[in-house]
């Protein structure tokens, strides 16, 4: 048999500790899952418990459970068409990045079983989201087409998700319930003009809370959206039953 050179070894080595770390990873998910019993009265303050603990793999992933990093998360395209008060408008989002639920927390969880979905209220210390838009609206008989980039911190902020599998498929509602501060700002809005965008943005973000109703529906549909693809990507043949015992 000839020797084995040392990047043979090496390749080896990395394997076996690849190996080693993918076996640990699962028994960990394993650990943190198999206090919950479907049957028990307190199974969903387990998963409460088991769904926050999970929070150190929203960056890194658990590849072997086909579970993808979503700390970011990355949306390539959230397109949405609305009309408020006799204005009519159309927003496209762009190579879109939400991060913050690494420190997110998970307040409430509830299963329905008889509807075959879970409800639970997540808390964001800070989320913020950033990206490229085009708007294409027309007020006052003008159509007006502006285009740039965004950013946008929401602070103190709470939300509820309700999760349903239809199908195979996942149906995915998020509700903002609470938004302690935000600051949003939105680039070439008054066509770069520096000055008076930078105005803009100190009237904005002093008077959001006035104008969050029009911004509420907004943001719910990008964060369902969002969620529904970190769902249906990450946890698409995450085998959760594995994991729980009856």
């Amino acid at each position: 048999m000839r020797e084995l050179n040392i990047i043979q070894v090496c390749a080896i080595v990395m394997c076996c500790l690849h190996l080693s770390e993918t076996q640990n990873e699962v028994s960990e998910i394993k650990r943190i899952f198999s206090a919950c019993r479907k049957k028990s009265p307190d199974f969903d303050t387990c998963m409460k418990r088991a769904f926050n603990k999970l929070r150190p793999y929203f960056k890194v992933g658990i590849p072997e459970l086909g579970v993808a990093p979503f700390d970011p998360h990355f949306a390539r395209e959230v397109k949405r068409s609305r009309n408020i008060a006799g204005i009519g408008f159309t927003i496209t989002l762009r190579d879109v990045y939400e991060e913050g639920w690494t420190q997110s927390l998970v307040t409430k969880y509830k299963t329905d079983w008889n509807n075959g979905r879970i409800i639970y209220s997540q808390y964001f210390p800070v989320k913020t989201l950033h990206g490229d838009y085009d708007f294409q609206g027309e007020m006052l008989g003008l159509n007006v087409f502006r285009s740039g980039h965004w950013n946008l911190t929401l602070r103190d902020y709470s939300q509820s998700t309700r999760i349903k599998r239809n199908y195979g498929d996942l149906d995915v509602h998020v509700e903002v319930d609470h938004i302690g501060g935000m600051e949003l700002h939105v680039g070439n809005i008054l066509k770069g003009n520096g000055i008076l965008e930078s105005i803009l943005d100190r009237i904005i973000n002093a008077a959001w809370k006035p104008g969050f109703a029009i911004l509420r529906p907004l943001i719910n549909d990008f964060v369902s959206t969002a969620f529904t693809d970190i769902w249906s990507k990450s946890f698409k043949n995450f085998t959760i039953s594995e994991f729980i015992k009856d």
